[in-house]
């Protein structure tokens, strides 16, 4: 993985090219729902304004904020994997612009070119490594003992 966290500065020649003929910009007010937990994952996003918070259902109470994204991160990894049901649910929090790419499509280009379909899904593990990296290290400083989240 290079030092850039866009999705599109870390593919490979030509792939960022194959993968914008399947997006489009969008625009999304704040408050906007952008997916529900357990709804089916069909398009996922990279923030290039705004930000995004992903959220957990909790019965009985308000979905509980679980990360905050912005600028050049990727929102939703679930399209990626079946059943492609959304892990989480996620609202703009402030006002989105982003690019937004068809799953199906982006799925059928990774199995048509390896290349493209390694890349993807190695940035999409490292990712979902590096988010729950972040939640582990919250939990610490939350429930551990001091300084146990400074070992992580």
């Amino acid at each position: 993985m290079t030092t850039s966290r866009s999705l599109l500065d870390v593919l490979p020649a030509g792939a960022a090219e194959r993968l914008t003929e399947v997006a489009r910009n969008v625009s999304l007010p704040r408050g906007t729902r952008i997916f529900e937990e357990g709804r089916p994952a069909d398009r996922f996003w990279v923030i290039r304004s705004g930000l995004v918070a992903l959220d957990l259902h909790v019965p009985g109470r308000r979905a509980a904020v679980v990360e905050t994204l912005g600028r050049d991160d990727l929102v939703g990894w679930s399209w990626l994997f079946p059943p492609y049901l959304w892990h989480l649910g996620a609202e703009a929090v402030r006002p989105v612009d982003a690019v937004e790419f068809d799953a199906t499509a982006v799925r059928a280009l990774c199995e048509a070119d390896a290349v493209l379909g390694r890349a993807m899904y190695r940035y999409a593990a490292q990712t979902v490594a590096d988010r729950l990296h972040r939640t582990r290290t919250r939990l610490l400083e939350l429930y551990g003992p001091p300084g146990s989240a400074d070992r992580w």
